[in-house]
């Protein structure tokens, strides 16, 4: 990912913060600025670092990129091109695929507290239907569309729009942050879904295979339902029917 990053002439510095608990020499060899931390501070933590960086400088967009996602340099251009054109846009997710070409349905819906805990412990045909909605399915994949949770393997950031929203809420040691912060730029800028270029995320669900990670998924689910809303979310109904309307379903 880093050599594909440097083959875009718009990538001006690459930020690897390191939450391990010792530092890497291979990663401190590596043509980019390391940031070692020295403890585990969390996903949205570890990105606010870098992102604080961005913000110091005059630098239009920052990218949130995990280190498992694969892509060529070229869609940067494309996006950039797009988001130069929509200024009204603060946050735009690529179509992304796993790497056998199925995609990944990362489109989604506000979630309720059904479509992040619940539904873990069900039957898949029980609850098929309600996915698909979720994940907005009959969207197609293949247009332009406004979205109000995008997925954080890939999050292409307007940085005026970072400023005024803030960063990555730290509360929130993995999972919820890019609900909460798609969520919160919404409601200032347009959060996108654009087809037209791809990634492959080597996405491996790790709180579905462990159950240490399956505990911090509903932890810092809580948390976010804590912070927005069980049950009673009129906000949440009111996006999730406009962001229907789109295609009509």
């Amino acid at each position: 990912m880093i050599k594909n990053l440097q083959q875009s002439n718009l990538v001006s510095e690459i930020f690897l913060i390191d939450n391990s608990p010792s530092p890497n020499a291979d990663f401190e060899k590596l043509p980019v600025t390391y940031i070692f931390t020295g403890k585990n501070l969390g996903y949205g933590a570890g990105h606010n670092i870098a992102m604080r960086e961005t913000l110091k400088k005059n630098v239009p967009y920052h990218l949130v990129v995990n280190p498992d996602v694969a892509f060529e340099p070229e869609i940067l251009k494309k996006i950039v091109d797009f988001m130069d054109k929509n200024t009204n846009i603060g946050l735009l997710m690529p179509k992304v695929f796993y790497p056998d070409g199925e995609i990944q349905y990362l489109c989604k819906l506000l979630p309720t507290p059904f479509d992040l805990i619940f539904r873990r412990f069900l039957p898949g045909r029980w609850t098929k239907k309600r996915t698909e909605k979720f994940e907005m399915r009959a969207s197609g994949y293949d247009k332009v569309i406004d979205v109000p949770y995008l997925s954080g393997c890939f999050m292409f950031f307007r940085t005026e729009a970072l400023r005024e929203v803030g960063l990555f809420d730290e509360r929130f040691f993995l999972y919820p942050e890019d609900i909460d912060i798609t969520r919160r730029m919404r409601r200032k800028f347009r959060t996108v879904f654009y087809p037209h270029v791809s990634v492959v995320h080597y996405h491996k669900r790790s709180s579905y295979k462990n159950f240490r990670m399956l505990w911090v998924h509903i932890v810092n689910m809580i948390k976010y339902f804590n912070k927005w809303g069980w049950f009673c979310d009129a906000e949440r109904k009111q996006i999730n029917r406009e962001t229907l309307w789109q295609y009509k379903v």
